[in-house]
């Protein structure tokens, strides 16, 4: 009951009051500049997470979790690496490939790619590109049918659909007595995938892996054997505990290498946003430093009344400093509320504003993905709502200070 009178006071000068509705006007405005400030981040956070989310995602789709590959560029006795890996607790798939570099042609197209040669069978089971090729099947790829599935980006550089026919050049020729021939060979094309990544769309062919053997004079070779893995996060620790179970000289790598400059370019532009969005609500909290010494200017007689009948300083700054902790909590709470809320459908409206102006805001040639995804994490979320309270909390120090110096006979003078 002691401190009743402090919350009541306090919460009443949050309202307007007759001929003074201008100080609730600027206490509205704190509030809302406050969650505009916190919205903001959030949704700024989320569509990075979501970003970064949605890349791991088809970075995962396209690749192998984990590779094992020769020192040499070939891996000799593959078939033994293969069945060891298929050991190892984790593992769920070992799949052998070989990895090489193509010139594809047809009529007046042409334009390099990569070949992948594979297994069907099993590349289905390591990795899930098999289930985004749209007009035929992984299993088209039969040993001696050299047939071939292009990325659709890649299939639309070359003007080709499923049935025509592409020539493959591969990049070192045989001597013969003309000269080095390269060596060349005709292909069907057995169907097109999309991964929704243009990296791979764009540049990846697969093949069969006996016929990119006998196309690039592998003999009973590989590249090297790719894994699938429960747990895709212990990739780098799997990996490199198989090469060491099979006495070294391997070459192992796995997709958080391979891919690590996307996600730490990723990490650095959230760090950077989360410090330069941070400054706008700062700016935002310290509003509430204006609004209150606002107050305490217009209060200063009901503060020298009070102190008159034993109010002590430090009740006075209670009393503002929980007008200043009130606003504080309305702005973070309805700031969280509104990003939350914008996050959660932040694609439905993107695309609403692409139909309304006539454009696409993401070229799926420079940031891989075309739509613009948000997911919001509770840490996120809490963090920035604890330092957006934070600073309000600290804002809130100056003008209850200034309230609690006042003096009564000073105020009173006057009046």
């Amino acid at each position: 009951m002691a401190r009743r009178y402090e919350w009541l006071i306090g919460t009443r000068y949050l309202r307007a009051t007759q001929g003074r509705g201008f100080l609730s006007f600027i206490t509205a405005v704190s509030v809302l500049g406050l969650a505009i400030g916190v919205a903001v981040l959030i949704v700024v956070l989320s569509v990075m997470n979501g970003f970064e989310r949605e890349l791991k995602t088809r970075i995962l789709s396209v690749t192998s979790h984990a590779t094992l590959m020769g020192l040499g560029g070939a891996l000799q006795d593959w078939r033994h690496d293969q069945a060891q890996a298929l050991k190892m607790p984790g593992v769920l798939a070992a799949a052998p490939y070989i990895e090489a570099q193509a010139l594809l042609m047809h009529d007046a197209h042409t334009t390099g790619t990569a070949v992948r040669g594979v297994q069907p069978d099993l590349e289905r089971r390591a990795v899930g590109l098999a289930d985004r090729i749209q007009g035929g099947r992984i299993e088209d790829l039969a040993d001696g049918a050299y047939r071939i599935i292009l990325g659709d980006a890649l299939a639309a550089a070359l003007a080709v659909r499923v049935g025509d026919d592409v020539v493959l050049i591969a990049p070192k020729g045989d001597v013969t007595l003309a000269g080095i021939e390269p060596r060349m060979r005709r292909f069907r094309i057995a169907g097109t995938f999309h991964s929704g990544m243009y990296e791979y769309d764009r540049a990846l062919a697969l093949i069969n892996l006996a016929d990119a053997a006998r196309l690039y004079q592998f003999g009973d070779t590989v590249s090297g054997v790719r894994l699938a893995l429960r747990d895709p996060f212990q990739a780098p620790r799997l990996v490199r505990d198989l090469a060491v179970s099979l006495g070294g000289g391997y070459y192992v790598s796995d997709w958080t290498r391979n891919h690590a400059n996307f996600f730490r370019s990723i990490e650095i532009t959230k760090s950077m946003l989360f410090v330069i969005l941070l400054l706008v609500v700062a700016v935002a909290a310290f509003n509430i430093v204006a609004a209150l010494v606002m107050v305490v200017k217009e209060k200063r007689g009901d503060i020298a009344i009070l102190r008159t009948i034993g109010a002590a300083p430090r009740n006075v700054l209670a009393i503002f400093a929980i007008q200043g902790t009130f606003i504080g909590l309305a702005g973070t709470a309805a700031g969280a509320a509104l990003g939350l809320l914008l996050s959660a459908h932040l694609e439905s409206l993107v695309h609403a504003l692409e139909r309304l102006l006539g454009t696409h805001f993401l070229d799926a040639k420079v940031y891989f993905m075309s739509d613009l995804p948000a997911y919001a994490e509770w840490p996120d979320v809490v963090r920035i709502c604890a330092v957006a309270f934070a600073l309000c909390a600290l804002a809130t120090l100056y003008p209850a200070w200034r309230a609690a110096g006042t003096q009564p006979a000073e105020a009173l003078r006057h009046d």
